[in-house]
């Protein structure tokens, strides 16, 4: 019979908090049953297997980033948007290492509500970057370069991948602001092609 009070949204949430302590690839069932107070067998009565752990943290995560870059950007347009959004962004994944892992890959297409999770953090950056004007395929193509350069950043920031003697808050800002000043020039090579032709 299930530990009584303890149920799958628990484990879950168990799950994510010790991600972030030993990493979600070094996730383990062992680890989760111990942190939660129960022998390795008895956990598969609250989750099926290591794999709907970790899909249930990566939903949760997606939520909770979400939920953060709405609050940082929420009543902001423009180059404020995105140096809110990426502040946000930044600061969550230093402080949430393993949940943010959880994150990474894309939504299972298959999967109703790891796609709306992840639906709802595409339509955040798409609304950061409305303010550019940025058409169709093209916010698409801002949104990809955005999310890349912020990953990029915080994952090596985390990873403890920057060693040099300079102020990495100091270099943050550049990229922040040559991420915006490219935005805020906008239009693709098919665009500019296309105009100059007309």
């Amino acid at each position: 019979m299930p530990r009584a009070g303890l149920a799958p949204a628990a484990v879950v949430a168990a799950g994510a908090a010790l991600a972030d302590e030993v990493g979600f690839a070094n996730l383990s069932m062992g680890l989760v049953a111990e942190r939660v107070g129960v022998r390795t067998p008895s956990l598969y009565k609250h989750v099926d297997s290591l794999e709907a752990l970790r899909r249930g943290i990566s939903i949760q995560a997606r939520r909770e980033l979400g939920d953060t870059l709405v609050r940082a950007t929420v009543g902001r347009s423009g180059p404020d948007a995105v140096r809110a959004f990426a502040d946000a962004y930044r600061r969550w994944v230093l402080d949430h290492p393993g949940r943010y892992a959880a994150t990474v890959r894309a939504p299972d297409l298959d999967d109703e509500e790891d796609r709306r999770a992840g639906d709802e953090a595409l339509r955040i950056l798409l609304d950061v970057l409305a303010g550019f004007g940025s058409p169709g395929a093209d916010a698409i193509d801002a949104a990809r370069a955005l999310r890349s350069a912020l990953h990029g950043f915080a994952s090596l920031e985390s990873a403890g991948g920057f060693g040099l003697p300079r102020d990495v808050d100091r270099s943050y800002r550049f990229l922040v602001e040559t991420l915006i000043n490219g935005l805020g020039a906008g239009g693709s090579d098919d665009s500019a092609r296309a105009g100059d032709t007309a």
